[in-house]
């Protein structure tokens, strides 16, 4: 028979992605580079579905019918490229080319284009939701030609995550590298919320002195009400599990050094180069490189020395408040996050929908959170929305958390307790509220040592002073 989608690189994420298109009523040709990997496949996970194994391209290519639809599962960079080239030979015009790794989106642009211009179809198809949701049900953003994606839309609807009113967390995000943009960015926001988590974790452990036990209960309630999320919900578990060999709670004998894949920084990177701020996710990307200098804080502990890191005050209070200045600081990066996509979309041409991307990220991916439904709201009230922050709603939210907000972040100052990301969504938010910033002054140190010019206030114009003439 032929068989409806190769899939090719047999990791956990291929592999459970298989066994999901299988499950979901789509046959697949399997295929990795290693045979003894298609081997253990299909004679383990496999066994019994209408999965074959293929040991090289021509018979994959033999398995499947035609337009061969091919999903390429391996990691970002050349590998991708490799395996590209690898396949190329052996199909035909018209054949579809999906990368469902993090692959940065620059890298699908060149094969999108190149590809293309050989009679292929390429579709850069960002993948979260990890190996749990690959296996039953991930949030998936593809892009690349229209026509591509509805040659395999079916099968992506199918296997995609639902959200609550039943709908598939997958939809067509745009040409080219739109897709693996969109899960950049989405990795970036994911940056700030575990940052955002980590410092409110920081606060009451260090802070208050907090304990493993205790943590768990406060996640578990805060999972009931606004901050209701994947990351809120397994961070709770997590203060749950104690060590087998120390009967410690585990998260207290893990070594604080974060370690990153790039997403991220690409983020941070990209913002920089197209002019979107996104102070929250920076903090986020630049903790976790802090993190890792494990040795030289080590070092710098026993040198510089800061205030008590302990709270004296109304601990019940701080907690509350802590609530408050996450759910606060999370909605600002939200805000920075989609910013940064509509500003991309202009400078990219990519076309994109922020509510239906507020959409399918409800279930499956890895930021999933009720917060998302109240997004896909404010969108749906103006689709030209050019800030979060400026939605009824959300400028309501923040209006009525911002005094506990502003009690945490100076309550951290106080205990020299470093919370970079929190203070720097609170500083984007006065920032981009104020009517008048000090760049005037920044201007005119410009135009001293560079003679720059600069704009006024009064007149139309460009301007220079002598500033050394007297």
């Amino acid at each position: 028979m032929n068989y409806k989608v190769g899939v090719v690189g047999l990791g956990v994420m291929g592999s459970n992605l298989a066994i999901n298109m299988e499950r979901n009523g789509f046959p697949v040709a399997a295929y990795d580079l290693d045979a003894a990997k298609t081997r253990a496949f299909v004679d383990g996970p496999a066994k019994g579905r209408n999965v074959v194994g293929a040991n090289s391209p021509e018979e994959l290519m033999r398995c499947l019918e035609r337009p061969r639809r091919i999903l390429i599962m391996v990691p970002a960079g050349n590998a991708v490229d490799s395996a590209i080239e690898h396949l190329k030979s052996h199909l035909e015009p018209g054949d579809i080319l999906m990368d469902g790794g993090n692959s940065l989106f620059t890298d699908t642009e060149r094969r999108s284009r190149s590809l293309e211009a050989e009679g292929f179809h390429f579709l850069g198809t960002g993948v979260s939701g990890g190996e749990k949701g690959a296996l039953w049900g991930p949030a998936i953003m593809p892009g690349g030609q229209r026509e591509a994606y509805d040659a395999v839309a079916p099968i992506l609807r199918a296997i995609a995550a639902r959200s609550e009113d039943g709908e598939p967390c997958v939809e067509y995000m745009g040409p080219r590298g739109a897709g693996h943009y969109v899960k950049m960015v989405h990795n970036g926001i994911e940056y700030g919320d575990m940052q955002l988590i980590a410092e409110a974790y920081d606060l009451m452990h260090c802070g208050l002195g907090l304990q493993a036990s205790e943590l768990h209960e406060i996640f578990r309630d805060w999972n009931t009400r606004e901050l209701k999320s994947y990351l809120i919900e397994i961070t709770a578990a997590i203060f749950a599990v104690k060590d087998d060999v120390t009967g410690h709670p585990t998260v207290d004998i893990i070594l604080d050094e974060a370690q990153q894949k790039g997403t991220g920084k690409w983020a941070s990177q990209n913002a920089l180069d197209i002019g979107a701020p996104i102070p929250t996710i920076n903090a986020a990307v630049e903790s976790r490189i802090l993190s890792a200098m494990k040795t030289e804080r080590v070092a710098a502990s026993r040198v510089l020395r800061g205030p008590s890191t302990r709270f004296t005050g109304d601990s019940k209070a701080l907690i509350a408040a802590i609530e408050q200045a996450v759910y606060a600081s999370k909605i600002t990066s939200y805000a920075q996050g989609l910013a940064l996509m509509r500003i991309a979309s202009q400078e990219y041409n990519y076309g994109l929908k922020l509510g239906e991307i507020a959409k399918i990220w409800r279930a499956g991916c890895i930021i999933r959170a009720t917060l998302l439904g109240e997004i896909m709201s404010a969108y749906e009230r103006d689709p030209a929305l050019a800030n979060l922050l400026l939605d009824p709603v959300f400028r309501d939210a923040i209006e009525s958390r911002q005094q506990a907000w502003r009690t945490v972040v100076q309550t951290a100052v106080e205990l020299g307790i470093p919370v970079l990301a929190m203070s720097a969504s609170l500083a984007y938010y006065d920032a981009y509220r104020s009517e008048r910033l000090p760049a005037n002054l920044t201007q005119a140190q410009r135009d001293y040592f560079g003679a720059h010019t600069y704009r006024r206030l009064d007149r139309d114009g460009t301007f220079h002073t002598e500033w050394n003439s007297k």
